[in-house]
């Protein structure tokens, strides 16, 4: 069973109106935790715990950007780890162990940045987020990402099934209400 670390800012969603931020934003956490508990050990690193659901281990942000984030969450993890970004409502727990099995792989967002990350090694991890984050990850050189015994490996990208969208609006509203009331 991986890992996995949920980097979490409330703040990070500036496309939506200031009203609707931090709600939008919480009850996206919650899906992504609620899919990723069923697959293994959930942490999340941010700094407001309150926001947190009770499945998850809080791991402190040092506020110094997504990639050290990122970084501090691997650093608690000895196991294989995935990274998925707390924004992916429509992640399940199939397409995770997908994820997972596929190895050292990243899932690109349409948009080139990295939606996700799964690292048989959470050593092998590069800060690259960011536009074009995708590509240069997938453009690291081979003695970077280093397998175990040696073996030289590189990242694939894998594509992954998405929710029923009615679905996802039903459980945003859920984490809102449980928060928030309805």
């Amino acid at each position: 069973m991986p890992a996995i670390v949920i980097p979490y800012r409330g703040d990070a969603k500036r496309r939506l109106p200031s009203s609707l931020r931090a709600a939008v934003a919480v009850a996206m956490l919650g899906d992504v935790v609620e899919a990723a508990a069923q697959v293994g050990r959930v942490l999340v690193v941010t700094d407001d715990a309150s926001v947190v659901p009770a499945d998850a281990e809080i791991v402190l942000d040092p506020g110094e950007g997504l990639g050290r984030a990122v970084a501090v969450g691997l650093a608690t993890v000895r196991e294989h780890a995935l990274v998925v970004n707390a924004d992916l409502p429509a992640a399940t727990p199939d397409a995770l162990r997908r994820l997972a099995d596929a190895g050292l792989a990243l899932v690109e967002a349409a948009d080139g940045t990295t939606n996700a990350l799964s690292l048989p090694d959470p050593g092998v991890y590069a800060a690259l987020y960011g536009p074009g984050s995708a590509e240069r990850l997938l453009q690291l050189p081979e003695a970077h990402v280093r397998g175990g015994g040696g073996r030289q490996v590189a990242f694939v990208m894998i594509h992954l099934p998405r929710r029923n969208k009615r679905l996802t609006i039903r459980a945003k509203r859920t984490h809102c209400d449980r928060l928030y009331g309805p």
